[in-house]
Order: C-alpha cells, then structure tokens, then sequence
C-alpha cells in the first residue's frame, strides 16, 4: 500500500495532481486544502497518502499534513460517507476548523457544505464527536492558520471575493492560505495576493 508520495509536481488541479516519482506518474485525489499548500507545477512535492483499493479501481487520496489525513480516515468512518464526500468536507473548511465544528456541534457550519446534508451533518457530529476528542489539541491548535485576531480580517476579504464572483469554500482556502503566508495584515494586499491564489 502506497503511505506517501514524493517527486515532481505534474500536473495541478483543484481536485488532483500528478506526481513524477522516479519517472511514474501517480494520479492522487486531494482536497481544496492540500491545493492551497502546494508549489508551483515542477517544484517537488510530499503528500501523506491513503490508498483505496477496489475490484475495479486503485484511487490514491494525498494529504499535506498528517491531521489532513487522519480526519479524512476518521470522515471514512462515518456511514455513508466516501472519499468524493470525505474529500468536499475538507475542501469546505480546513481540518481544524471541521475538527471544531463537530465537536461543537455546528449544524450550520457543516451544511453549508455543498452536498452536506442536515442528516449527514447529523451523522458527523453523533459517530466523530468521541473519535475527534482523542485528537492532540496541540496538534489541532498548530494546525491552524487563522488566529482571532484575523477573523474580522478573514472576513471582509472573502466576502469582497465573494461579491467578485467566488465561491464561498475557495475564497476561505485563499484567504486562510494568504493569511499563513503574509505576517502584514493589510486588507488590499491580502486582498490581492487572494486573488492570485485563485486565478493561478
């Protein structure tokens, strides 16, 4: 079973990339979040890797962080849900922030989730709730990238992308990604440097 992948970026898409690993092309099936953390295409690349095996199929799913994937694992756990559905809940939010609203049992949060219904979300909260409180909080809270004080900010840029025409989930990965990266919080650059993320 493939664990973790690292080589040359091939190709990237918001869904997938392709991995040259020694001259072998891994197609792997990421979330928004993982997208937002990788390179530019031909930089080398290192994701965590959960290999799906099946009569008709081998899918691999990749993770940039360890938490990543063993939300998405503990996501696989719940009935009724896939990997397709495992994959949008983490492109919805990031994994601290799906961490937390399932532990605090934010039915609003977690659907408005395209494809995440109040059953599903239900669902999430009644069979994760014990699972996830065994999560290290230190690694939850290293995990983050936005602290309280860039939640105001956060907000007044996605919603100036929002009005520009971007979908809600991708404005958030752009903006949390750009807020990781820049240490100056200044509403036009963040603004600008999201914009970049999204249009790349």
């Amino acid at each position: 079973m493939i664990a973790y992948l690292s080589g040359k970026l091939l190709v990237k898409a918001t869904n997938l990339v392709v991995i040259d690993v020694n001259g072998v092309g891994y197609e792997v099936q990421i979330p928004l979040s993982t997208y937002y953390d990788l390179g530019e295409m031909g930089t080398t690349v290192s994701l965590q890797i959960y290999t799906q095996v099946r009569e008709d199929a081998i899918q691999l799913f990749g993770f940039r962080t360890g938490l990543e994937k063993e939300i998405f694992l503990k996501l696989l756990s719940v009935s009724g849900v896939g990997p397709k559905l495992a994959l949008t809940l983490l492109s919805g939010m990031s994994a601290e922030e799906l961490t937390q609203a399932i532990l605090g049992g934010n039915l609003v949060q977690l659907t408005g989730i395209p494809g995440v219904g109040r059953k599903t979300a239900e669902r999430l909260i009644l069979e994760l709730k014990d699972k996830l409180k065994s999560l290290s909080t230190t690694e939850i809270s290293q995990g983050q990238s936005v602290t309280n004080n860039d939640i105001s900010l956060k907000s007044d840029v996605v919603s100036a992308l929002i009005n520009l025409g971007w979908q809600q989930a991708m404005a958030e990965k752009a903006v949390n990604a750009t807020l990781k990266e820049e240490s100056k919080r200044d509403f036009q650059l963040i603004l600008k440097q999201s914009l970049k993320k999204l249009y790349r």
